[in-house]
Formats: C-alpha cells, sequence, structure tokens
C-alpha cells in the first residue's frame, strides 16, 4: 500500500489548526448566540479599541428559532461609559451588524460588573540589541541570498533576541 492511500484513510495530510479550532469552539459559541466566535476574538476591531477595554460581548439572544433582530447583552465596567453607551447604542449596533452583514441585533442589555480577565499582549517594543547580538544575528543570516527572506529574518530575529530580557554578561 503506497502512501496516499494510507494517508486517505487515516483522514488526509496536515490541516490548518484554525479549522479544528472553529469546530471545536462553535458549539459553545453557538449556545451563547454568537454564530462565530471572531466576534469574540475581534471585538476591538468592531468597536474599536476603547470600547473593547470596557465591555465584553456576552452573548446574543434571539426570538425562537431566528437569526436575525436579536438583543446583545454587554457586560460593562464603568457605570458612567454605560450611560455614554445608552445614547450611542444606534452606533454600537450598526457596527456589530456590519460585522455580521445582515441586521443580527436590534437591542443592547447592558450589565454592570466585572469584566472577565483578558491576557496581556505584549505591548512593550523589544529592547536594541548590542554589539555582540547584532554581529551574531548577521553572521546567522549571510548564507541566506534572498534579499526579502533575510530581512524577514532579520526582524524575527531582533524581535526573538530583544524580548529574552538583558542581554548575557560576557
Amino acid at each position: 500500500m503506497d502512501k496516499t492511500k494510507r494517508q486517505s484513510k487515516r483522514g488526509g495530510g496536515p490541516r490548518a489548526l484554525a479549522a479544528a479550532i472553529t469546530r471545536l469552539t462553535a458549539p459553545v459559541f453557538g449556545r451563547r448566540g454568537f454564530a462565530q466566535g471572531a466576534v469574540v476574538n475581534e471585538w476591538a476591531a468592531i468597536v474599536g479599541e476603547h470600547l473593547a477595554l470596557h465591555t465584553a460581548p456576552e452573548k446574543i439572544v434571539h426570538a425562537e428559532g431566528g437569526r436575525e433582530e436579536g438583543t446583545l447583552h454587554l457586560r460593562i465596567d464603568s457605570g458612567a461609559l454605560a450611560i455614554e453607551l445608552q445614547h450611542l447604542e444606534s452606533q454600537l449596533i450598526e457596527r456589530v451588524n456590519g460585522y455580521f452583514g445582515y441586521r443580527a441585533v436590534s437591542r443592547l442589555r447592558l450589565t454592570q460588573g466585572p469584566l472577565p480577565r483578558r491576557r496581556k499582549s505584549p505591548d512593550a517594543a523589544p529592547r536594541a540589541l548590542d554589539v555582540a547580538e547584532e554581529t551574531d544575528l548577521s553572521g546567522r543570516l549571510d548564507a541566506i541570498d534572498d534579499a526579502d527572506l533575510r530581512a524577514a529574518l532579520d526582524s524575527l530575529g531582533r524581535a526573538v533576541i530583544g524580548r529574552r530580557g538583558t542581554p548575557p554578561r560576557k
């Protein structure tokens, strides 16, 4: 039996991890009214960075059997911002519906309380490399002929080495 026949019996070759994650998380997000988990993951892109820091989508409740004109339940950490969001409700609904591509939400329900903990993003820029690190990195990249690949690897190397902390003492 050749290799291709064995692979097809076992489910084929390598697949993207995103496909498996989507398949695993779809039932969980579906129970919360989110057709796609991307709404939660891309909340900052949908509503803007400021609102995303102070709000978190909890669920979308639709009428029985429907997928339109739902109520978006939002947790918000500030009473003052809750009042402001009541005035901006139509704009926020428009942004959410623009993301979905149809009128998925027609109302907001705000609940004040603590937001779920967020993972801290590495927002600090990597430190500058010292002379020895610069020399080592450039020496490793000298053998690469493709200029675009060399530039990409140089950028990656600087980010990895620069996040390691203080350079080792010699």
